[in-house]
């Protein structure tokens, strides 16, 4: 009898160590029998509440919070990021942007059976297309591409209700006790922090379906 597994996944889509922990995630279910189901279930996190509509520069912002050069952390990302398969260049998107109406779309394609892909598609956008992911046009591209019509994505992202949804889950989030992501809960009963290797993705899966 096939086995589903669900889990629960906080990301932001201008979080490196998401991209990386996404990819990570995705060769662990890769590798599973062909019998088990695996469901991801996108939740809203804010890496930056206080980012301002016009986005703010990276680098700067790095400075300002660790007082080093970008350009260090940015090497041991991108090395992290190539041994997950994602080749990533992290100059070539200077600025972090608002992912208020990211998160609202990708929230509202669970309906559509979508939302897992198109989260991805925003973050590959993002970190590896170097696309403006706060444009309303760039994520009515993306969403079509996942099943909206184009006039109801654009609708629901400058909708101030489902905006207001999305704000409050994202507060529900750090309410719950999680501080920073990428974060995963396998079965409703695991819970795991950070972008970790794929091997433990692939343990915490498999201790989870033993228990089912």
């Amino acid at each position: 009898m096939p086995k589903s597994l669900k889990i629960d996944l906080f990301t932001d889509v201008v979080c490196p160590w998401c991209l990386i922990g996404t990819a990570r995630l995705d060769r662990a279910i890769a590798a599973l029998p062909e019998d088990v189901v695996v469901e991801v279930e996108n939740h809203p996190f804010y890496l930056d509440p206080n980012t301002p509509a016009e986005g703010v520069v990276v680098a700067d912002r790095l400075r300002e919070k660790y007082g080093r050069e970008p350009r260090e952390m940015w090497d041991r990302v991108e090395a992290e990021a190539l041994k997950a398969g994602v080749i990533l260049d992290l100059s070539h998107q200077p600025r972090m942007f608002p992912t208020a109406k990211a998160h609202t779309l990708t929230r509202l394609a669970r309906t559509l059976g979508t939302q897992y892909a198109l989260a991805k598609a925003i973050a590959e956008a993002y970190f590896l297309e170097h696309r403006l992911i706060n444009d309303d046009e760039v994520l009515a591209d993306l969403a079509v591409a996942h099943g909206f019509e184009r006039a109801e994505a654009v609708r629901l992202i400058t909708d101030p209700r489902e905006l207001a949804i999305t704000e409050q889950l994202a507060r529900d989030a750090s309410g719950q006790g999680i501080s920073g992501v990428p974060f995963f809960i396998f079965g409703e009963k695991y819970a795991m922090s950070g972008a970790q290797p794929e091997e433990v993705f692939a343990m915490a899966i498999e201790k989870t379906l033993s228990e089912l």
